[in-house]
């Protein structure tokens, strides 16, 4: 796949856990202090190991002065859309535009039944997903004067009240593999987060996916690049090379900028607590993609 020419980004993907309850918080500023600009969790909510996602962020946006803040991604069967769409803008609001959200269609429904959601068959949990992405923009939408009447098959409102308005324009990002999450994402998100771990293939799968993405993307009349790529990353740090992302800082940017190259990720979200990993992150492998990268494309240097 082409590289979309966008901006990097690199990021952490830390555990929300509340034990101890603070250690969360830290990391995120210990991602600040590496130069990160993203710093994102997990939505869990049935899970009593892990600190509620929203007052975690809230908190954290409060210790902090630079950094991005995102689900990665939200439980949405868990969350009422209007709902989503105030505390989102309600965090962009209060932290200067440094929120994105992170959505997701649902998993362990066992789970969310158990605490009361509803559980969906997997094409209502994307029928859903896409209805809670047109009330969230719509709530967000306060050029529109009349009540927001969205009538769906499982979201639905009636004469909502529209704002607030976020401080920037909140992208609404997707974490997804199969084909109908994949369209839904090339139709109708401003990006797409999924996990390498997840990929059977590796990075190869990558392509694939993009062009179900973009082949969508064009359906609806949009340009696919338009639709930022980021990927959930694991690896480890090691003095000699052991396989992908498994190696020094010079092997991590560069087998990382051959992704942004050639599936155009422009995201890189590094699954660790380890304050020492965001550091190396940050600091040494991140500005070197960057230049690979910058070299790479036309009119490089």
């Amino acid at each position: 796949m082409p590289d979309y020419g966008r901006d990097l980004l690199f990021g952490a993907f830390l555990t929300p856990a509340a034990s101890p309850p603070h250690r969360a918080v830290e990391l995120v500023v210990a991602a600040e202090a590496a130069g990160l600009d993203l710093a994102t969790f997990q939505d869990h909510p049935y899970q009593p190991r892990f600190l509620d996602t929203w007052t975690l962020l809230s908190y954290a946006a409060a210790c902090t002065q630079r950094i991005t803040l995102a689900t990665n991604v939200l439980n949405l069967p868990l969350r009422q859309p209007v709902v989503v769409a105030r505390s989102a803008a309600s965090l962009d609001l209060l932290s200067g535009g440094r929120f994105e959200l992170g959505l997701g269609a649902g998993a362990f429904w066992d789970a969310i039944a158990a605490m009361g959601g509803q559980r969906l068959d997997p094409g209502k949990a994307v029928t859903g997903l896409a209805e809670a992405i047109r009330i969230i923009r719509g709530v967000w939408d306060v050029s529109e004067r009349t009540p927001l009447v969205a009538d769906g098959t499982v979201h639905s409102v009636h004469g909502a009240k529209r704002g607030p308005a976020p401080a920037h324009d909140v992208g609404i990002w997707l974490g997804a593999y199969k084909p109908r999450m994949l369209r839904l994402t090339g139709e109708a998100a401003d990006g797409w987060v999924p996990t390498l771990g997840y990929l059977p293939g590796g990075p190869g799968d990558l392509a694939a996916l993009n062009a179900t993405i973009d082949g969508a993307a064009v359906a609806a009349g949009r340009d696919p690049a338009v639709v930022r790529r980021l990927l959930n990353v694991g690896g480890t740090f090691t003095d000699a090379g052991g396989g992908l992302l498994r190696g020094p800082a010079g092997q991590w940017a560069a087998e990382l900028a051959e992704i942004a190259l050639e599936y155009g990720t422009s995201g890189f979200i590094l699954a660790t607590d380890s304050a020492e990993d965001l550091a190396r992150f940050g600091q040494e492998v991140a500005p070197e993609v960057r230049a690979l990268v910058a070299a790479a494309r036309p009119g490089g240097v």
